[in-house]
């Protein structure tokens, strides 16, 4: 059976994170330490005791997500547990390229921290949108999509399994969107409580900000081969690696492609790395015969282990 490590993204934070791994292993710990030297402030104690309000701001989420997952990789590769492809969903993916070897763990820190700079000021606060859409029926998405942008932007930014669509762009695209998808029958649409309209053409000023931080950051090949979010392609090169986390800054995640790209190399197993379990319930929801566990609190080891044996 190959096994696949899939790091999560925004959505999974909760204070109080990683505590429990730091306090059980020294490599979790050392992890959280590297990242307050990188970042130049306690991370940690931003991690573990919040306040919430704080680690929601997308500047800090995004690298105390970050954060948990390498910690929590770096103990399943001391225990033995190894992946013969990785993925990341949007942020996961610098996650997944720490663990390929192509991304040293500061450098990688340090960017999640600008991205998330760059992407709340990409767009003025209330001026985007993000929502839901649940159990939306076949085939109707491009026409809402369509009729609700009108002169502004709407589109798909996440594509996370046959029954969820997560749209972003102007708040009142998206407005028009979650009440044309409850009209054709959407189970749920609802608004996100979101600071930015993520994945979607309102972020091109970040990704231009970006490009500049990740072309002076060094991406080695990699070692794990590595399925991208914005393609749902195998990558090994580090060229491929830097590219990939420029283009997805504006365009959808592909996550129901990623999985079955993975499926189809073979993977039967997969192993959410780090905070959460949003990533295996989405498993469920795109195939509920593979196979998932998630690893991010130390008690989850004894499930992973058996998972695997």
């Amino acid at each position: 059976m190959k096994t696949a490590f899939v790091f999560p993204g925004q959505g999974s934070q909760y204070v109080g994170m990683g505590r429990s791994l730091s306090e059980r292993f020294v490599a979790a710990r050392s992890t959280f330490d590297e990242a307050d030297r990188a970042l130049g402030f306690s991370l940690t104690e931003l991690c573990f005791d919040g306040p919430a309000e704080t680690l929601q701001l997308t500047e800090n989420m995004q690298p105390a997500l970050l954060t948990v997952s390498v910690a929590s990789w770096r103990v399943l590769q001391e225990h033995g547990v190894q992946a013969d492809y990785v993925a990341g969903h949007s942020l996961g993916e610098y996650a997944a390229l720490v663990a390929a070897g192509s991304l040293s763990f500061p450098d990688a820190v340090r960017l999640v921290r600008k991205r998330g700079q760059y992407m709340q000021e990409a767009v003025p606060t209330g001026t985007g949108a993000m929502a839901a859409l649940l159990k939306l029926p076949h085939g109707k998405l491009d026409a809402i999509l369509a009729e609700a942008a009108g002169s502004e932007v709407v589109t798909a930014a996440n594509l996370n399994s046959p029954d969820q669509v997560v749209i972003a762009g102007h708040a009142g695209a998206v407005a028009r969107a979650v009440d044309l998808a409850k009209a054709a029958g959407a189970r749920r649409a609802i608004l996100l409580p979101v600071s930015a309209p993520f994945h979607c053409p309102l972020m091109e000023p970040a990704q231009t900000r970006l490009a500049d931080d990740l072309n002076v950051t060094e991406f080695r090949d990699l070692t794990v081969p590595l399925v991208n979010g914005w393609q749902a392609r195998v990558i090994r090169t580090g060229a491929e690696a830097r590219d990939g986390l420029y283009h997805q800054v504006p365009n959808p995640v592909l996550w129901t492609e990623v999985i079955h790209k993975l499926t189809s190399l073979g993977v039967s197993r997969f192993i959410e790395v780090g905070a959460g379990g949003v990533l295996t319930g989405l498993l469920r929801n795109i195939n509920g015969e593979l196979e998932g566990s998630k690893f991010g609190e130390a008690l989850d080891l004894e499930k992973v282990h058996a998972a695997i044996a």
